[in-house]
């Protein structure tokens, strides 16, 4: 680009606008793009730890569960259940390089951060604009839950947000311009690894797992220093030999037990305990080649998330064979539990009983079934262990409830303080399970070997709301769809429950009575939550949906 002026018929105007023009010139296309795009250079990107450790969510989302206690709570209240009805779509953003977004966006003074596959965005929260966008490509090679490319978000550290990539990176890059600081593959030894979860910032260390518990590698959580990227801990969720628990994994086994921790965990600030849960064993369906319990898979633990010391663990099903992982959101709850102020861990699992712990210790409190169809357990007993009803997978396939996908999923729940009430989807559902003993190979899944559908049944997902006083389901919202979306729950301080249901829509109901209040039709499926944020004293509802971000608010 070349610029010509005669010198003395130049204004003083017309100088600045040449020396503008000149300085652009020699800028980067890629940055041009952006510098035009922000919208509000002014803005300040420092979210320091403290901020994080908050427990009443205003005006930002900090966490992929909005805050540490997993509880999807907004404080939030002028969209409420008398106006909620006047909800309308205020923008939509779309990814053009993913068709299943299954981020939570954070939202930081006006400034939403959101993945799609491994590319990485930072938009304008009010207009949905693009203010810049960090493009990896994706990666070759990958087999099962990674080759998806499935990416639920990131985490955010003073000016800096730190994201997974599908082949089991963790970069971290200036939340305030997009550029990479760095790079670390932090699960590179065998090629089954991916990572799929929005990494959870504690303290100044970065937490990670990956996903593959089904394709034949040894589960870990791990930190690493967020300045540095350097690794401080990590804790292998397979013992290896003579370790507590490593009878279960007979030879070179544990290398390829599972166990993995794919979704994001939840802290308590004063307690210290970092809470993370880990999946299913492998090989899945076959159960012989790893007797006894299996530990640590289908299990949370309790982490000092400092050293990575294993402070408890509490195990929902031992010797998984039904693929039951146990990665479900772990809420946070601080309640006056059958009279006794307690600090609960409540937990909606995948093997179809919601339980609540005493999350200082451990200590089993009970467990209460949340679907119909339930056949591989008679109930749970005193210690919180299953009473099994000798139901397992065969060569020939047996009829198994929940199935495969479980009674609820990594879809997310939430917790409404003045309702005292837990709300999540569940699945009524069941499949055939079929063993096959197989070998572990890389780049091969480890299931030994399937399921499949019986065309005979329906299948059907249902809205609950647990109510933690009366240990009682205070009502249920069925659902109509495919019984196969992932659309997870929001509920804030207004009144409201936002979900995204089995029929394309977000939908918003009366978190006391479960009344319908305001739907919108997406057109798409949802594999997202919900989450709620401000900017500038204005509510904003928003949600992934198919390959797009939406965005509501009031007139």
């Amino acid at each position: 680009m070349i610029f010509s002026w005669a010198e003395p018929e130049l204004t003083q105007a017309m100088k600045l606008w040449r020396t503008t023009a000149l300085l652009l010139a020699s800028v980067p296309a890629c940055m041009l793009v952006a510098a035009q795009e922000i919208p509000n250079t002014s803005v300040s990107i420092d979210v320091p730890p403290a901020e994080l450790q908050s427990r009443t969510l205003g005006a930002n989302w900090l966490t992929y569960n909005g805050d540490y206690s997993g509880r999807r709570y907004s404080s939030l209240s002028q969209i409420n259940t008398n106006n909620v009805a006047q909800l309308r779509t205020e923008w939509v953003f779309h990814a053009a390089n993913s068709d299943r977004l299954e981020v939570t966006p954070l939202v930081v003074n006006g400034v939403m951060f959101a993945t799609a596959a491994n590319d990485t965005y930072a938009l304008d929260a009010r207009t949905g604009r693009t203010i810049w966008h960090h493009s990896r490509p994706n990666s070759e090679g990958l087999i099962d839950d990674a080759s998806r490319h499935i990416s639920r978000g990131v985490g955010v550290w003073h000016s800096r947000i730190y994201r997974q990539t599908d082949n089991a990176h963790l970069l971290c890059l200036d939340a305030r311009s997009g550029h990479l600081i760095w790079d670390i593959a932090y699960a590179d030894w065998n090629k089954n690894y991916g990572a799929t979860a929005a990494p959870l910032v504690v303290k100044d260390k970065v937490i990670v797992g990956t996903s593959g518990g089904d394709d034949g590698v040894r589960g870990f959580v791990a930190a690493y220093d967020a300045l540095t990227g350097k690794l401080a801990w990590r804790f292998w969720t397979i013992p290896g030999p003579g370790e507590f628990g490593s009878e279960s994994w007979p030879g070179d086994l544990y290398l390829h037990g599972g166990g993995t921790a794919w979704m994001s965990g939840t802290y308590d600030s004063e307690l210290n305990l970092l809470y993370w849960g880990t999946s299913n064993p492998a090989p899945d369906f076959e159960g012989g080649v790893r007797p006894g319990d299996d530990l640590y898979t289908d299990c949370v633990l309790a982490l000092d998330p400092d050293t990575g010391k294993l402070k408890w663990y509490f195990q929902f099903t031992p010797h998984d064979l039904f693929d039951y992982d146990a990665t479900e959101t772990p809420i946070l709850v601080d309640s006056v539990y059958k009279g006794e102020p307690r600090k609960l861990l409540v937990e909606a699992n995948r093997n179809g009983f919601i339980y609540v712990l005493d999350r200082t210790n451990g200590k089993f409190l009970s467990a209460k079934p949340f679907v119909d169809k339930l056949n591989w357990a008679k109930g749970v007993d005193a210690n919180g262990r299953p009473i099994l009803a000798n139901v397992e997978p065969t060569p020939e396939g047996t009829r198994i409830c929940p199935g495969f996908g479980g009674a609820t999923n990594w879809f997310s729940p939430s917790y409404n303080e003045s309702t005292h009430s837990v709300y999540f989807m569940a699945l009524e559902e069941c499949e055939t399970f079929f063993l096959k003993p197989e070998k572990f190979k890389e780049g091969q899944t480890f299931y030994s070997t399937g399921v499949k559908r019986i065309p005979s049944e329906t299948s059907r997902k249902i809205l609950l709301a647990y109510n933690l006083d009366t240990q009682s389901f205070a009502w249920r919202y069925p659902q109509i769809g495919h019984a196969h979306s992932s659309g997870g729950t929001m509920t804030t301080a207004g009144g409201l429950l936002l979900f995204g249901d089995d029929a394309n829509s977000l939908e918003a109901l009366d978190a006391q009575t479960g009344k319908p209040l305001w739907h919108f039709n997406t057109g798409q499926d949802f594999s997202a939550s919900p989450m709620s944020y401000a900017v500038g004293g204005k509510q904003y509802v928003a949600i992934a949906a198919g390959s797009d971000i939406f965005s509501f608010s009031l007139p």
